[in-house]
């Protein structure tokens, strides 16, 4: 009988996690370690909170934020202080404080929000452009970038409000201008060393475009960085509006926003401190709210960024 030889035995294709895959691995191992924070967790959830109020304002807001009311004022026309109709008192034209802080919050979130979003969308196409493209390209860009952070900030603010009529979306505006040059550069830099990997070479390799890799390949490994910077740039921009409008140039009168109704109450930070005080006291909560989730989700995507800052929380 003759011996059938020995077949030789099928070996399994190795499967090796593409992008994609890879984000959802270290998002879920993220996920983990946030839940394990409990300063990221209580900065969550303050999050989630000033969320809520500024989308049910008219149902938190006990009355309506521009209304003056005649017991809003005292026989000598002077605000009143927090009692149990006004919790947190009336301003200088005897409207309720804690109904224009709590709308204020929807104005100040939204453009902090907006400016975020909008600052980042430039810094992502401009750094995965950077990062990827060679030639006149880069160098335009990273040129530009360079320009842009050798600007002093602030003053180009000013002016820039100064000479723009006012209103909400030009603040939006302004603020998204002058936000997008640092996290550029932070992700051109990443760009440069994701696209020095196999999965790249490989698409690469197999024809791939380059809208192709930049959208599927390059910016999948980008996305917990952008969650981290987006998390800590609200509150920065918040803080900018805030600044704007209370040097009288950012939200305008009778619009409420946190930095509007501290600089309508400044003629009375003597007689009437509440009303600085309540609005800084919500600026100084959601800032805090906002860094800590942002410490947080930095510390998860990235375990050694804890033990470089000397051992974590």
């Amino acid at each position: 009988m003759k011996s059938v030889p020995a077949q030789p035995a099928t070996i399994a294709p190795t499967v090796q996690a593409g992008p994609a895959h890879a984000f959802l691995s270290a998002s879920g191992r993220a996920w983990r370690t946030l839940k394990r924070d409990r300063y990221a967790l209580v900065g969550g959830i303050g999050v989630v909170c000033f969320v809520f109020l500024a989308l049910l304002a008219p149902l938190f807001a006990p009355f309506s934020p521009n209304f003056q009311h005649p017991e809003g004022l005292s026989g000598i026309g002077a605000p009143v202080g927090p009692n149990n109709v006004f919790r947190f008192g009336t301003d200088l034209l005897g409207r309720d404080l804690l109904s224009r802080v709590i709308w204020g919050t929807r104005v100040s979130l939204a453009v902090g929000l907006l400016s975020t979003v909008a600052s980042l969308i430039l810094a992502l196409v401009i750094g995965l452009s950077a990062g990827y493209f060679r030639g006149a390209i880069r160098t335009i860009l990273i040129w530009i970038t360079n320009a842009v952070l050798s600007f002093p900030t602030l003053l180009l603010m000013l002016a820039l409000v100064s000479v723009l009529p006012r209103g909400i979306w030009i603040v939006v505006f302004v603020l998204s201008v002058f936000a997008w040059a640092y996290p550029a550069r932070v992700f051109y830099g990443e760009v440069l060393s994701v696209g020095q990997r196999e999965f790249v070479d490989a698409a690469r390799a197999i024809g791939a475009g380059p809208l192709r890799i930049l959208l599927r390949h390059i910016l999948p490994q980008l996305i917990p960085l952008l969650v981290v910077y987006f998390t800590l740039r609200v509150p920065a921009t918040i803080l900018a509006e805030a600044s704007l409008s209370f040097l009288g140039l950012g939200v305008q009168p009778p619009t409420a926003s946190w930095g509007s109704i501290i600089y309508e109450g400044a003629r009375a930070y003597r007689s009437a401190p509440w009303i600085f005080f309540f609005p800084g006291a919500i600026i100084a909560l959601a800032v805090l709210s906002f860094n800590l989730l942002g410490d947080g989700l930095r510390d998860a995507f990235d375990p050694t960024a804890s033990v470089r800052r000397g051992g974590g929380r």
